[in-house]
C-alpha cells in the first residue's frame, strides 16, 4: 500500500488531534501536532514574559529568541501517543492550559514564527507517511496532500468539549471563558494576515457537531482506504 500525506485542518478543540493521532496509530504513521508546535513557542514566550500588558506580543525580543526554541515529539508508551517536548522538557499538558489558549493566537499570527514552524513541519513530512493537522497545513504546508480534510462543528460543541477536556485533567475550567476563548480564536485564526484559517479547494469537509468519536474514526479510516487504493 502506498504511503500518502494526510492534512487534518479545522477550528480549534473540534477533534482534530484526536481524528489524526487515533488514524496515525491505527495506520503506523508518523503524527505532528502543529498546533501544540505553536502553544510551546506560546508558552516560551509566557515564561518568558514577551507579552505587553495589553496581549500583544514583545515580537522583536521573540524574533531573537526563536532559534533557542526546540519542539521535538516523543511517543509515550502509556497513552500509546506522542508527547510534545520544548527543548527537551515535557509540557504536554502545561500547553492546554486556558493561559496558553488566550495567547496562542497572536502568536501563531506572527510571520517568523509561521516560516520557522512550517519549515519544521515539511521537513517531519517530507518521506510521506505522515498525518498532520493544524490551521494551514492542506493550504500552506502541505498543498499537494494526498487526503485533505476541514473538520469543523459549532463554537457551543467545541467549547464543551474543551471544557470537559479540561475538568478530566483536573484543570480549572470556566464554559462561558472557554466559549469566548473559541469565539475569539476563530475570529482571530481566519483573518490573520499569514496563512488564515480555510478550506483548501480540494479538502473533504467533516462536521462532528452530532459524531461520536467511533464514528469519526471509521469515517476518516474509509478516505483513507479509499486514497490509498487510488
Amino acid at each position: 500500500m502506498k504511503k500518502i500525506t494526510i492534512a487534518i485542518d479545522g477550528h480549534s478543540s473540534c477533534g482534530k488531534s484526536t481524528m489524526a493521532k487515533d488514524l496515525a496509530r491505527e495506520v503506523g504513521y508518523v503524527y505532528v501536532d502543529t498546533g501544540a508546535m505553536y502553544r510551546s513557542v506560546t508558552l516560551y514566550a509566557l515564561r518568558h514574559d514577551f507579552f505587553n500588558a495589553d496581549g500583544s506580543v514583545k515580537t522583536a525580543e521573540l524574533e531573537a529568541a526563536m532559534p533557542d526554541i526546540r519542539i521535538s515529539f516523543k511517543f509515550n508508551p502509556e497513552t500509546g501517543r506522542p508527547d510534545t517536548y520544548l527543548n527537551n522538557e515535557r509540557v504536554e499538558d502545561e500547553i492546554r492550559s486556558l493561559e496558553v489558549s488566550n495567547h496562542v493566537s497572536p502568536i501563531a499570527a506572527i510571520g517568523f514564527v509561521r516560516t520557522a514552524m512550517v519549515a519544521q513541519q515539511q521537513q517531519m513530512g517530507k518521506d510521506k507517511g505522515v498525518v498532520m493537522d493544524g490551521r494551514d497545513i492542506g493550504t500552506t504546508v502541505f498543498p499537494d496532500a494526498e487526503l485533505k480534510i476541514f473538520v469543523t462543528a459549532s463554537a457551543e460543541v467545541r467549547a464543551q468539549r474543551r471544557f470537559d477536556e479540561l475538568k478530566a485533567k483536573g484543570m480549572p475550567a470556566d464554559f462561558d471563558d472557554i466559549l469566548k476563548n473559541v469565539q475569539e480564536r476563530d475570529y482571530i485564526d481566519s483573518h490573520r494576515e499569514v496563512s488564515p484559517l480555510r478550506k483548501a479547494n480540494d479538502a473533504i469537509e467533516l462536521d462532528n457537531s452530532n459524531m461520536t468519536i467511533a464514528e469519526q474514526k471509521e469515517w476518516l479510516m474509509e478516505r483513507f482506504r479509499e486514497r490509498t487504493a487510488q
